[in-house]
């Protein structure tokens, strides 16, 4: 079984490192690394999407950096406990037409003892924006 340090039980510092992992990770659009953070049987919830294993995280993933282009994202701690962990989220992005969004969030996350995730649940809205009021350009 491979793991995926910080392990729970969670501290401050370990939950914070957990979400900086995430938000690396997913800042680099790539299906294959983003997957490799969950269980093989994995369930999530993103908006009105339901998925379960890595291989429907994979291809959910794709579609969505094929559809969210120029995509940036920044994640906060919200709160932890042993084996969870709760963030909040903003990442902006465009479609092909060039409409720019600012996306925010709250997801809650559950880990096995390896340190994958064996749950998540996204709960995100959407705000047009003009591409001069962009905040995520680093």
């Amino acid at each position: 079984m491979s793991t995926r340090p910080p392990l729970p039980p969670f501290t401050e510092e370990t939950a914070r490192r957990k979400v900086q992992a995430a938000q690396d990770a997913w800042n680099s659009r790539d299906p294959e690394r983003v997957a490799l953070a969950y269980t093989e049987d994995s369930e999530w919830r993103n908006r009105d999407v339901f998925l379960r294993g890595r291989e429907e995280i994979r291809a959910f993933l794709r579609e969505k950096w094929r559809r969210e282009l120029d995509y940036r994202l920044r994640k906060e701690l919200w709160t932890y406990t042993d084996h969870r962990i709760s963030v909040r989220f903003t990442y902006e992005w465009h479609d092909a037409a060039g409409q720019w969004w600012r996306s925010y969030g709250n997801e809650q996350w559950e880990f096995a003892a390896n340190g994958l995730m064996r749950r998540r649940y996204a709960s995100i809205n959407d705000l047009a924006i003009a591409e001069r009021d962009r905040q995520l350009t680093d």
